[in-house]
């Protein structure tokens, strides 16, 4: 089981990664990029669940009582939203930042609001199910958030983007302690969507053109 598990995560880490980065190629709003990317979230899903069972996992309350988590997850997304908005004032100053960041959010100035929306929380839930799920799983006896972290970052890297990468690097480290500390995917999934939602709501303004309207 543990063997087929591991050629299965193995074969989706290579299959997403390739449909990321074409995703990525692909012009903002068109109905390849809408095709791709909610294939690329179809292959992270289908390898997660092929891959053997999932936990949600719990935390501790006060009362020490065992709970799923909600609050925390939701919070730390607003906080790392946070720390991004600040960080992105300050990428806007640097030529190859700001490009990079300014290529990947033309997917959200220049596609369907509720396309961009749902591909964006669908793929978001997705690669915890495969990342922080069954590649942490399978990977539970040597050192989950390291080899998970850095399986993030290789298929962010493939996009050729610094912006996504970077933010890769910071948030999968992030995802892959939550996924330590809870024991399931449920906090990392609800502070990954909190921070891809706000992110998507208040970055793409910070980096249009003068003059420009969504």
């Amino acid at each position: 089981m543990r063997s087929f598990r591991r050629r299965a995560v193995g074969a989706t880490g290579v299959g997403g990664a390739a449909l990321l980065a074409s995703s990525m190629t692909s012009r903002p709003g068109s109905r390849r990029f809408l095709v791709l990317t909610m294939t690329t979230a179809a292959t992270w899903t289908a390898g997660a669940f092929v891959s053997g069972p999932l936990h949600l996992g719990w935390i501790e309350g006060r009362d020490s009582q065992l709970r799923r988590p909600v609050v925390t997850p939701v919070a730390t997304g607003v906080g790392a939203f946070g720390l991004f908005y600040l960080a992105a004032l300050l990428a806007r100053r640097i030529p190859i930042l700001n490009r990079a960041i300014t290529r990947v959010l033309r997917y959200a100035d220049e596609g369907s609001a509720p396309a961009v929306l749902i591909t964006t929380c669908a793929n978001g839930v997705a690669e915890e199910l495969f990342f922080r799920g069954a590649l942490y799983q399978a990977t539970r006896d040597g050192h989950p958030v390291a080899v998970s972290s850095a399986a993030y970052v290789a298929a962010t890297a493939a996009t050729r983007n610094p912006a996504l990468t970077l933010a890769g690097a910071a948030m999968g480290v992030l995802f892959g302690f939550q996924r330590r500390a809870s024991g399931g995917v449920q906090a990392p999934i609800l502070t990954h969507l909190t921070w891809s939602v706000l992110m998507l709501r208040h970055l793409p303004p910070l980096f249009r053109p003068a003059g420009r309207n969504p």
